[in-house]
């Protein structure tokens, strides 16, 4: 009887398999775009400055390809504009997308906020540890920290209305909220102890399960934080 045919060897492994990606970690221009991306954000690279393709090349430590992959990305977010054969700018601020961002952060966090009434213990615990967070980062000095958990203090109110078109609508802003809260923690430091007396009045007309006053300090907050950002406000 004549002996079963070997079995036939496993393909070999690719990179293009995303089993195997994933092992080998980010690509070069997943690294690249993090570490723009990154530093834009937290200020590190300031509105108004012009980043090179090879610069960038040799502080992540690859070729210009993957710099020029990774630099569409970041220019259809909004966050830088491409000018060929000289590099990328850092877009500053505007006065537009403040009031863009305001207006619809106010829609949404208004609305959900009262949503959110009676809100159960574990939005009231996650909204305490948030809080706590921002305290220790600020204790800490860590401006791009403490915006990370005002914006996640935020996001779990919208997240507690339990609307996920909303949440995802919100998920949207979360880049322009972190850099307009980092640039304004830089410029104005005595933000920060307001900023924690806000929103533990937040956190109190939840406990109360006061919807009107809720949505009341939302508006209150979100409006002076807009008033500082565009320069107008104490």
């Amino acid at each position: 009887m004549p002996a079963p045919a070997p079995a036939p060897a496993p393909a070999p492994a690719s990179a293009a398999d995303p089993a195997v990606g994933a092992a080998l970690g980010p690509s070069a221009a997943d690294r690249v775009y993090r570490h723009v991306k990154e530093h834009v954000l937290d200020r590190r690279y300031e509105g108004g400055t012009l980043l090179t393709e090879g610069g960038l090349a040799a502080a992540v430590g690859v070729s210009r390809t993957p710099v020029r992959e990774a630099l569409l990305r970041l220019q259809a977010e909004g966050l830088l504009r491409l000018y060929p054969k000289k590099g990328a700018l850092v877009l500053p601020v505007s006065a537009q997308e403040i009031a863009d961002v305001v207006e619809t952060r106010l829609l949404v966090e208004e609305f959900t906020v009262r949503r959110a009434v009676p809100a159960p213990p574990a939005l009231l615990e996650r909204l305490e540890a948030l809080l706590g967070e921002q305290r220790r980062h600020a204790a800490a000095g860590d401006a791009a920290a403490f915006s990370a958990a005002d914006r996640a203090f935020h996001a779990e109110i919208v997240r507690g209305s339990g609307n996920t078109i909303l949440c995802g609508l919100y998920d949207q802003l979360r880049d322009r909220q972190l850099r307009m809260g980092t640039a304004l923690l830089h410029d104005r430091p005595d933000r920060v102890e307001r900023s924690l007396a806000e929103h533990a009045g937040i956190l109190a007309a939840l406990r109360a399960g006061d919807a009107d006053a809720a949505a009341a300090a939302v508006r209150a907050h979100v409006s002076r934080v807009a008033e500082l950002v565009r320069g107008t406000g104490r």
